[in-house]
């Protein structure tokens, strides 16, 4: 009987789990304690609906970023704080959607949210839109810090994905409060390897990421 339930506990797992390439995780498995939600997978973000590939709001990175992240998820914890993930690997065909959604001006839905000083047209200038990402090398993650009692976001002084200077890393019209949240992020992430992206406080890339040249397109699922 027991041998049984073993078998159906598998058929189980490998149906919710799809077979990834080498070297890529479901980053939960190793960090259960991590709060993930893939906003793309969603229709709270800038385009107003699910973005193509991410067809489960789960978690796929390289194993070496992973094994990042649960090091400073375990740091964090002593500070009663966690990390919170709203993106990880993202296949090429999302870039595509992305794009396609740029370049559609009358698409405007959610500029009032998310881009309301960035004339549409001016998204790819303005490098908010690309045709190639970071992300779709399984080694970038866009992430925040939340309090682990409330599981509340801590307050960056602007929203994820907003298209503005209100995002950059040094924007300093913003509160001490905010300041000091927005530090704590980026030394706990920059301290553990990790490098950032200038306009977007939330964004960092592994340095030392296993596949710099590689664009993968397989969906999240």
């Amino acid at each position: 009987m027991k041998s049984g339930l073993t078998f159906l506990w598998l058929l189980v797992f490998g149906a919710l789990h799809a077979q990834l390439p080498e070297g890529f995780v479901y980053a939960k498995d190793a960090i259960p304690s991590l709060e993930v939600e893939l906003r793309y997978c969603t229709h709270n973000n800038f385009m107003g609906k699910p973005v193509k590939g991410y067809n489960n709001n789960c978690l796929i990175l390289t194993e070496e970023t992973v094994e990042a992240l649960k090091k400073i998820q375990g740091i964090l914890k002593i500070q009663g704080f966690g990390l919170k993930v709203f993106d990880g690997y993202r296949p090429q065909r999302a870039v595509d959607n992305f794009v396609e959604w740029a370049n559609d001006l009358n698409d405007t839905i959610n500029k009032h949210r998310f881009y309301p000083d960035v004339k549409k047209t001016n998204l790819f200038k303005e490098d908010y839109i690309a045709y190639r990402s970071g992300h779709t090398k399984g080694s970038t993650v866009d992430v925040t810090l939340i309090d682990l009692t409330t599981k509340k976001e801590l307050d960056m002084g602007s929203n994820f994905d907003f298209f503005g200077t209100a995002s950059w890393v040094s924007y300093s019209d913003i509160s001490e409060t905010q300041k000091k949240n927005r530090n704590l992020l980026q030394s706990i992430m920059l301290n553990n390897g990790f490098k950032n992206y200038p306009k977007e406080w939330w964004h960092f890339t592994l340095r030392d990421e296993p596949y710099p040249n590689t664009y993968f397109d397989f969906p999240i699922e």
